[in-house]
């Protein structure tokens, strides 16, 4: 029997959401298109991007930043010197802003934003943050709409869910699912391990909630443990992986992502290239650490 998603389980699993009943409407008429249609299908998918979304809350990239916010995470964009703008000009405006940095002809490293407005256009949105006319388009492509009307749905809770199930069925994910493995699906998802104890504690939860409860082992994957499966560091995160990082950096190695260390990552990002933005994603860890 087919698993069914009742309102009052929802509202347990994203508390603090006012839109239970919007999310549940979303829910229930997408997950099963795409074979989340289980117990525990369901709640490793909810888990997930309850983690991922602020208890289905943070839908959309947050760009309002300040001249000083500017200077920082955007070094590459804003300051002084060769092509680079004023950042007093952009500041407090997210929309300007995105038209600037996240358009193909300014970046490095493209998105697929080569009209005039995509930056703003194709920003993150979504419980996975879909991000870029590229991303859109192939989105798109699989709900029969453009990449314009693709990023109108993904701002409703049914697209934002859909989007989230694109990715979750692209990636295999119910495969993962089955052998209730949240190590691996976390770093399926997000590169990995960050946020690990909050995905397995929000999976239990649910778990109890839908009437199975299970127990997880506690093995992070540590053993095995290499560059790849870092994922993206940021202020606030523990392990292993910040540990290696504050290495190559050539600071204290305490494997706690504090204020020092954003500060360090910033001024070797700017001296390198990247955008200073204190977060080590992928492109910043392949120059850091090879």
């Amino acid at each position: 029997m087919s698993f069914e998603l009742q309102k009052q389980q929802l509202a347990q699993l994203i508390p603090g959401n006012k839109d239970v009943d919007a999310w549940h409407t979303a829910l229930v008429a997408v997950m099963p298109k795409y074979g989340i249609n289980t117990a525990r299908r369901a709640a490793h998918f909810i888990s997930q991007c309850a983690h991922e979304s602020n208890n289905f809350r943070s839908l959309s990239e947050n760009l309002n930043y300040s001249e000083k916010a500017l200077n920082a995470v955007f070094g590459r964009y804003f300051g002084t010197g060769g092509t680079k703008r004023n950042a007093a000009e952009y500041a407090r405006n997210p929309e300007k802003i995105a038209n600037y940095v996240y358009m193909d002809e300014f970046r490095k490293y493209k998105m697929g934003n080569v009209k005039e407005g995509d930056g703003w256009l194709f920003r993150g949105r979504g419980l996975k943050q879909l991000t870029g006319r590229e991303n859109y388009t192939r989105f798109g492509a699989t709900v029969d709409m453009t990449a314009e009307e693709a990023a109108a749905y993904v701002a409703t809770p049914k697209g934002a869910v859909e989007s989230a199930c694109w990715f979750w069925d692209a990636n295999k994910l119910n495969t993962i699912a089955d052998t209730d493995d949240v190590v691996k699906m976390t770093k399926k998802i997000n590169g990995g391990n960050i946020g690990l104890a909050d995905r397995q504690s929000r999976y239990s939860k649910a778990m109890q909630v839908f009437g199975s409860p299970v127990t997880l082992s506690d093995d992070a994957g540590n053993d095995d443990f290499d560059v790849d499966d870092i994922g993206v560091l940021r202020k606030g995160c523990k392990g292993e992986g910040v540990k290696m990082m504050q290495e190559a950096l050539g600071i204290g190695a305490d494997g706690a992502f504090g204020p020092g260390t954003e500060r360090a990552l910033k001024a070797w990002q700017t001296a390198n290239g990247l955008t200073a933005d204190g977060i080590a994603g992928p492109m910043t860890l392949e120059k850091l650490l090879g």
